[in-house]
C-alpha cells in the first residue's frame, strides 16, 4: 500500500494530545476520521504506534521513533513554506511549554499572550507543575528546568540565574520580633517542600541554611508555600521574582542568606528547524532578558 504522508499530521496530533477527540479538534475533523487515519498508518507501516488505554494514547517504541522523523518532515515543510511564502508565512500549530509552577504561572502566563496576538494561528499550552518534563516522550515541546540536561537528544540554553531569600509575613515579624542571626531561624516554624517529594536537588533549600532543618508545613506547590508564608505560618525560602515585590512579605537576613539557582530552556534536538518552536523559545528568552532585574535582586533587599 502507498504511504500517505498526510497521515503523519494525524499521527503527530494524537502523539501530542494523547487523545483522539483532542486531536480531532486540532485537525478540524471528527475522532472517527483520526482513528481511521492512525489505523491506516499502522497498517501501512506494519507496526503499532500507540498503546491504547482508558487514559488515552501513549507512544510505543515504534511510535517514539516515528515522532522524530515525522517532526523532521513537519519542520521541513514549515521551512519550505517560510522560504517560499515570504510575508504570507505565519507561525502556526500547537506548542506545549512545561515549566515550574512559579515561573509558568506567575512570570510566563501574564506575558506570553502577546505572542498569540502576533501569530493568531499559534496555540500555546502552559503546563505549570513542579516536575521534570520528558521532551523525549513529548510531554512538552519546550521545557523550562532548573538543571541543564546531560543526556538525550536535546539542546538547551541558559535563561537566567535567579536569587532566593528567606521571607516571612510582615505581621509575623511584628508579632514575633526581629530575627537577628542564622541560629534564630531554627526557632521558628519553617515552610518548604515535602522532603521525599522534591523532584530535583535544586529545590532542597533548607540544608543549605542550617543543619537538621525540616519544614513544619510543607507542600509540593510553590504557591501553597507562598500563601502560607503570607498568612503568617512561618519562614519560607522563596524566589525573589515571586516575593520581593509583595507588600505582605519581608526578607529575613537577606545579607546572610541568599541562594542562587538557574533557569534553563530546552527542546528536542529535532525541533531546531521548527519555526513555531524557535519562535516561542526566542520570545521567552527575550521576555526573561527584558526582566533580568526581576530575577536577581542582590543588594536591593533589607530586613
Amino acid at each position: 500500500m502507498a504511504f500517505d504522508w498526510d497521515d503523519l499530521r494525524y499521527f503527530l496530533s494524537v502523539a501530542r494530545t494523547g487523545r483522539l477527540t483532542a486531536a480531532a479538534r486540532r485537525m478540524g475533523t471528527d475522532h472517527a476520521t483520526v482513528s481511521r487515519r492512525i489505523t491506516a498508518l499502522e497498517s501501512r507501516l506494519g507496526a503499532d504506534l500507540f498503546m491504547r488505554s482508558p487514559r488515552g494514547y501513549s507512544l510505543t517504541d515504534a511510535g517514539e521513533r516515528l515522532v522524530v522523523q515525522a517532526e523532521a518532515i513537519e519542520s521541513s515543510a514549515a521551512s519550505i513554506e517560510n522560504d517560499l511564502a515570504g510575508d504570507r508565512f505565519s507561525v502556526s500549530g500547537v506548542v506545549r511549554i512545561g515549566a515550574p509552577d512559579g515561573f509558568g504561572s506567575l512570570f510566563l502566563a501574564p506575558r506570553i499572550g502577546e505572542l498569540t496576538l502576533r501569530h493568531p494561528e499559534l496555540e500555546l499550552q502552559i503546563v505549570a507543575m513542579p516536575r521534570v518534563f520528558s521532551l523525549t516522550k513529548r510531554e512538552a515541546d519546550i521545557a523550562i528546568g532548573l538543571e541543564r540536561p546531560d543526556r538525550g537528544r536535546l539542546f538547551s540554553r541558559k535563561l537566567t540565574d535567579y536569587t532566593l531569600h528567606v521571607y516571612a509575613a510582615r505581621s509575623y515579624v511584628s508579632e514575633n520580633g526581629p530575627i537577628d542571626d542564622l541560629a534564630a531561624i531554627a526557632r521558628h516554624p519553617l515552610i518548604g517542600y515535602i522532603p521525599e517529594l522534591i523532584f530535583t536537588p535544586q529545590l532542597d533549600y533548607l540544608g543549605q541554611i542550617g543543619d537538621g532543618l525540616t519544614p513544619r508545613l510543607s507542600s509540593t506547590n510553590l504557591f501553597a508555600q507562598l500563601n502560607a508564608a503570607k498568612a503568617g505560618a512561618g519562614l519560607c525560602i522563596l524566589p525573589d521574582f515571586m516575593a520581593a515585590n509583595d507588600a505582605d512579605l519581608v526578607a529575613v537576613l537577606p545579607q546572610e542568606v541568599e541562594l542562587v539557582r538557574t533557569f534553563w530552556i530546552m527542546a528536542h534536538l529535532d525541533a531546531r528547524n521548527s519555526a513555531r518552536i524557535q519562535t516561542v523559545m526566542g520570545f521567552i528568552a527575550d521576555l526573561v532578558k527584558a526582566q533580568r532585574d526581576l530575577f536577581q535582586v542582590r543588594n536591593r533587599l533589607s530586613d
